[in-house]
């Protein structure tokens, strides 16, 4: 769909639906990250090794929240679906599942709340992804698409800095709660102010585009994964989101068993480094992407491939360092470095596919950056802490973020491969 281009859609209409879409990503990632602010005193009122730390943070979301993110996508690439009403439902879903988190006796039921907060995420990406496509020009779209993203860094912050608060003043029970309960609101918003753009095509327009009817699954899912780019794409970001969500569980634990900072201590210091690296990374890198992408295709990715190599040796000295003052500043470079990857990867994914696959393509990169990166990251570092524990002790988490930061060299490798091949893929999807 073209509708920007076709004038029918207003620049006040994209913006503002380019705007609302972020608060709701914000939201996404606040009650997706919360947890990681809140594990330590979870574990400790629960009894909760780190394994169990890994698990609830990690896996019990991503396997549902991935899973179903295949056929929300499918559904929502359906020209007849009205995508904003769909991302409307998910807010809510998984804000009320963020909610009864607070009110889990144990483990199991703990993990059962978090499954329902995947459940509910995985109907937000895909379908914003296909929306802000459908309404920004090819040219723009990296920045578009970065804007969409700085929910992340936003969201965690945000969920850093009240969970940590809350923590620390009312409980983690409590927490959950404050933070769940207003998505609930916003979700009505969303229904009633956001519009679908290809609602105002009549369906016997789309029956003569041929596009009524969205591509069999199959045949979708074999054009897609038959991008040689794609699949490099796919693994950079896997690879990329391994890390990320690993690193991020793991060194707010870090800081409070290494260096002794409460959880509202760490919230508030991690998570403003943390987040106003995020922001200006995924600000700079959608910048950078638009700016040299015009000049070379190859451009696109060559900022994230760069600064996820020149990121590790400043990883490596933060998590050395002695003083959490000094840990906290180190880390500032380095997260930033490896944040410019966002609007990057996202617009090429938009771009090597057909504008009908648009959804499930967004989908697929979720699926594996999700599933490896969000379900396996945290549970194989936590895995990792308690293998090395009984001879490090508490340092045992220091020495898992070491061989964390080291291994950023691997997505730097796969942007940099892909990045070859993007002069004679991208935008020639029919």
């Amino acid at each position: 769909m073209a509708t920007a281009a076709s004038g029918e859609t207003t620049t006040t209409t994209v913006r503002a639906t380019l705007w609302i879409l972020l608060v709701v990503y914000i939201f996404n990632f606040i009650d997706r990250q919360i947890v990681n602010i809140l594990a330590e005193p979870i574990a400790i009122d629960l009894g909760l090794n780190d394994t169990q730390i890994g698990l609830m943070t990690g896996l019990a979301f991503a396997l549902f929240y991935t899973v179903l993110g295949l056929p929300i996508a499918r559904f929502s690439d359906r020209p007849t679906t009205h995508r904003p009403r769909l991302i409307a439902i998910a807010l809510a879903t998984w804000s009320a599942m963020t909610a009864l988190c607070g009110l889990a006796q144990n483990f199991v039921q703990l993990l059962l709340a978090r499954i329902g907060v995947g459940v509910g995420e995985a109907g937000c990406t895909p379908p914003a992804h296909s929306l802000i496509s459908d309404l920004v020009p090819a040219e723009k779209r990296s920045s578009a698409l970065a804007f969409y993203a700085l929910g992340i860094p936003i969201g965690t912050l945000l969920g850093m800095l009240i969970g940590g608060v809350l923590a620390d003043w009312v409980g983690w029970r409590r927490a959950f709660l404050f933070v769940g309960l207003p998505g609930v609101a916003l979700a009505l918003v969303v229904w009633v102010i956001l519009k679908e753009p290809r609602r105002r095509e009549s369906l016997e327009v789309l029956r003569q585009r041929g596009t009524e009817d969205v591509q069999p699954f199959f045949k979708s899912m074999a054009k897609v994964m038959g991008s040689r780019a794609f699949v490099l794409l796919l693994a950079a970001g896997s690879a990329a989101a391994f890390l990320s969500y690993g690193k991020t569980t793991w060194t707010t634990i870090f800081f409070q068993r290494t260096h002794g900072l409460t959880p509202g201590e760490v919230g508030f210091w991690f998570g403003i480094v943390n987040g106003a690296a995020g922001i200006a990374g995924t600000v700079l890198g959608g910048y950078l992407a638009d700016r040299f992408g015009a000049v070379n295709r190859r451009h696109v990715l060559t900022a994230p491939a760069v600064g996820m190599v020149i990121a590790v040796p400043i990883a490596f000295m933060a998590y050395q360092a002695q003083s959490w003052q000094a840990g906290l500043v180190l880390l500032f470079l380095p997260t930033l470095l490896n944040s410019l990857y966002y609007g990057p990867t996202y617009s090429s994914v938009q771009g090597l596919v057909s504008v009908r696959s648009r959804a499930i393509a967004a989908a697929v990169l979720l699926f594996f950056q999700n599933l490896i990166g969000l379900g396996l990251g945290p549970l194989f570092f936590g895995m990792l802490s308690d293998w090395l524990r009984p001879e490090y002790g508490e340092e045992s988490v220091r020495y898992v973020l070491y061989g964390a930061a080291f291994l950023g060299l691997i997505p730097a490798f796969f942007f940099w491969r892909c990045s070859l091949r993007l002069n004679d893929e991208l935008d020639k999807q029919g």
